[in-house]
């Protein structure tokens, strides 16, 4: 005769709710299958058009239970529902992150913005101050701070095994703007060209600013002046598709940054070289598996997700065993995965995993968008140097 096994809870899953990010828009399904990927969420409402009708046809053709016309709609009858969205995802274009982001936190939701985080420093403080009186959980999805050996490579710097740093390198290389796709209709081309829509950067607020972000997530450092060369090749463009950089850090560290969306025979280049006094990492995202680590007078090594030699960083951002690949999606999955622990441990009264709070914040997202301010603020004065702070 079998024995009933003891009854067990089922799995609790945070409410989703998304806002933007229809049919046929490209990081709307992204985040939709990161968020699914560690099964911590279930996408229950969503506002995916400013087009109500648009957003409701959207929402029956995903699968969403509940569809909106209007994320204030949305925030406001969520808000009040005992079943309601608990944490929402912003996968806007940019002039829309901090209306939404703004009006679910004073609803009393946690948020998951998309980058960069607002399209001017004046709404970025602004989501700064809304956080800290909401006590919400705030994560910024600069996903590639998701990836295994990129948190191996933040680990090792912050450990010492590279020696006092001296020296960043980092660059974003595409060619996918390399002629006006824009001018075709191509959805994403079209938002991300139009200034009204993307802010005041193009390829430095697109690409540049992950460039900068995983510059400063790897080596801890904050950078406290740039002098930028803003370039727009194509003709007609309304905004920048190259920007070349360089940086000054804390302590004394020297830096570059390159980002380009007309790099032709580049289709998603991001590769970040880190040099200390003693040692120095490689890292690129096109093979995000391994990490160089490159210590002086001695052999180069390679050192590889899953394998012997990486720490307790890569290993809580590692699913699968050695040699089977982990990308772009499991990164952005992590970082689905790091918020839903820290929004359980603040529903449960209890410290969260250390690990799981190497989430970009809405204070990276500042950072982001300054960095796009003195970028733009030095090209326009011949590439002087410009300081960060209250840009």
């Amino acid at each position: 005769m079998a024995i009933e096994s003891a009854k067990q809870q089922p799995k609790r899953r945070l409410r989703l709710g998304m806002v933007g990010g229809g049919p046929g828009a490209f990081i709307g399904a992204v985040h939709r299958l990161a968020a699914r990927m560690d099964d911590h969420y279930e996408l229950v409402a969503a506002a995916l058009s400013s087009d109500k009708e648009k957003s409701l046809a959207g929402a029956r053709e995903i699968g969403i239970p509940r569809a909106y016309g209007s994320y204030s709609e949305m925030a406001a009858a969520e808000s009040k529902r005992e079943d309601g969205t608990e944490v929402v995802a912003i996968v806007t274009p940019n002039h829309l992150h901090h209306a939404p982001a703004k009006a679910f936190l004073e609803a009393g939701i946690h948020v998951i913005c998309d980058k960069p985080l607002t399209t001017t420093l004046e709404d970025a403080l602004d989501l700064v101050d809304a956080v800290k009186r909401s006590g919400l959980v705030f994560g910024l999805t600069h996903n590639y701070t998701g990836h295994p050996m990129v948190r191996q490579a933040r680990e090792m710097v912050a450990a010492g095994e590279l020696g006092a740093l001296r020296l960043v390198q980092v660059e974003y290389a595409q060619d996918w703007l390399a002629t006006p796709l824009e001018k075709t209709g191509q959805k994403q081309a079209e938002w991300r060209t139009d200034p009204s829509r993307s802010g005041p950067g193009g390829s430095l607020g697109d690409i540049g600013t992950h460039a900068f972000n995983i510059a400063c997530f790897v080596t801890g450092l904050t950078c406290e002046q740039l002098a930028a060369d803003v370039t727009t090749f194509v003709p007609g463009r309304r905004l920048d598709d190259n920007v070349q950089v360089m940086l000054r850090f804390s302590n004394n560290v020297k830096g570059g940054l390159w980002a380009s969306q007309v790099a032709t025979g580049n289709e998603n280049n991001l590769r970040l070289r880190v040099y200390g006094e003693k040692a120095g990492v490689e890292w690129q995202q096109e093979d995000p598996n391994q990490l160089g680590f490159y210590q002086l007078g001695k052999p180069r090594m390679t050192l590889r997700r899953g394998s012997p030699g990486t720490g307790a960083a890569a290993a809580h951002a590692t699913r699968i065993p050695s040699g089977h690949p982990e990308g772009y999606l499991e990164a952005f999955a992590q970082l689905y995965s790091d918020i839903a622990e820290q929004i359980f441990a603040k529903q449960e009264n209890r410290a969260p995993n250390p690990q799981s709070l190497l989430v970009p914040t809405v204070e990276d997202g500042v950072d982001g968008v300054r960095f796009i301010n003195a970028a733009l603020e030095s090209s326009r004065a011949g590439s002087a140097w410009v300081a960060l702070r209250g840009r």
